[in-house]
């Protein structure tokens, strides 16, 4: 199997997955008015990291950071690459040959551990949400981010075999 064309699919499906993600949001926004997260905050929190301040009280009360939004974005889709190389790492390129959606669910499931515990305290919204308005709320939209994520990866894995079938697969 080609190392070189493993990391570039891996690289794609983790894209694509993000992309999907984010269209769901998206389309939330614009159907249910669900507002998604701004991504903005999360760049701001990048910018404070390099300054080494990594916790908030609120991330919303800390001035802005010089092209935080495009940090936050770059970020967001970096993250996804990650999450579909622990995918394809744990299941092995194999996986890109023929994708099956449960792998990818318990990846994007075990993915929102990241927010839970990292992201929302750091920001200042406290463990799965437990500081904001309404953090059964909080917790169910980021369990079905993350889940729509997982869907994202197999559906982007398996448009990317159909479209362009993995040489390694045709042995």
């Amino acid at each position: 199997m080609g190392i070189a064309e493993t990391a570039l699919r891996t690289l794609f499906i983790g894209m694509g997955a993000t992309l999907i993600m984010d269209a769901s949001s998206f389309v939330q926004a614009r159907v249910l008015g669900l507002a998604s997260l701004d991504y903005g905050l999360v760049g701001r929190w990048l910018g404070y990291m390099l300054q080494g301040r990594f916790r908030h009280a609120s991330i919303m009360a800390a001035p802005p950071v010089r092209n935080e939004r495009l940090m936050g974005w770059v970020f967001h889709y970096i993250t996804g690459v990650v999450f579909a190389m622990v995918l394809i790492g744990a299941r092995g390129p194999a996986w890109i040959c023929d994708p099956s959606l449960a792998p990818a669910l318990v990846v994007g499931l075990v993915s929102v551990i990241a927010p839970f515990f990292i992201m929302q305290p750091a920001l200042g919204f406290g463990i799965a949400g437990s500081k904001t308005k309404a953090p059964w709320m909080v917790r169910r939209r980021s369990v079905s981010a993350h889940l729509t994520f997982g869907v994202g990866l197999f559906v982007a894995a398996w448009l990317l075999m159909l479209l362009f079938p993995a040489s390694f697969c045709q042995s």
